[in-house]
């Protein structure tokens, strides 16, 4: 009985081992197949998709425009760069000057707000995903020794330059960083020149175009 059923199990071992021998040796045969997930059955584009980031506030940017008639110009707008394209300096103190950003920044700059010690509103920065914002963004210097004394003017995009007479303005600076368009083009902080009279149609790259010649050929670094 014991070699009956020693033979038994070795008989079932061979088979065994025969099973799965050929069913991995047919299975090298078989067309290697990788299933792909669609995301999306639309392309996205994040230049694009981008501007509807505040969408959710362009109600409210819609009223604030009946009412409110202040805010900062132009000129105080490009005061604040080192040339046209460049990130704003941060034009007041900072209590921990090794503080990269995050919520100190964001606490004021995500969503804007007035503040009382400065009299101001806040600008909204159209990229708060980036919250390192002390990678780029420097304090402004007025003291020292590497206080500039000439200064260079830069160039600076005119206002008002449809391709004809009532069309939508052409977009006169690059898309990258600059993707959400009410957070520079609506609100109380957005300078009085640029400020969008429609912030409620958020679908801002249906009607304007960027200006690729003049952002390409002579671009951010050209001064006059």
């Amino acid at each position: 009985m014991k070699r009956l059923f020693f033979i038994g199990i070795l008989t079932l071992l061979m088979v065994a081992t025969i099973f799965i021998w050929s069913k991995s040796y047919y299975s090298s045969f078989e067309e290697a197949y990788i299933e792909i997930p669609i995301e999306s059955e639309s392309l996205k584009i994040p230049s694009e998709v981008g501007v509807f980031k505040r969408s959710k506030f362009a109600n409210d940017y819609a009223s604030m425009n009946e009412t409110f008639r202040g805010g900062r110009d132009l000129n105080s707008y490009y005061k604040n760069r080192a040339f046209h394209g460049a990130p704003p300096s941060i034009p007041h103190p900072i209590i921990n000057d090794r503080n990269l950003g995050e919520k100190g920044c964001l606490k004021c700059h995500e969503n804007g707000g007035y503040v009382a010690k400065f009299k101001a509103y806040a600008p909204v920065v159209p990229h708060p995903e980036l919250v390192n914002c002390r990678q780029c963004h420097v304090t402004q210097n007025t003291r020292g020794l590497f206080k500039g004394v000439n200064p260079e003017k830069y160039y600076i995009p005119k206002t008002g330059n449809a391709a004809f007479v009532g069309g939508p303005p052409i977009i006169p600076h690059q898309i990258q960083l600059h993707e959400n368009c009410l957070a520079c083009h609506a609100g109380p902080a957005a300078p009085k020149e640029i400020r969008v009279s429609h912030p409620e149609r958020s679908n801002c790259r249906q009607c304007h175009v960027i200006n690729n010649k003049e952002t390409t050929d002579i671009g951010v670094f050209t001064r006059k």
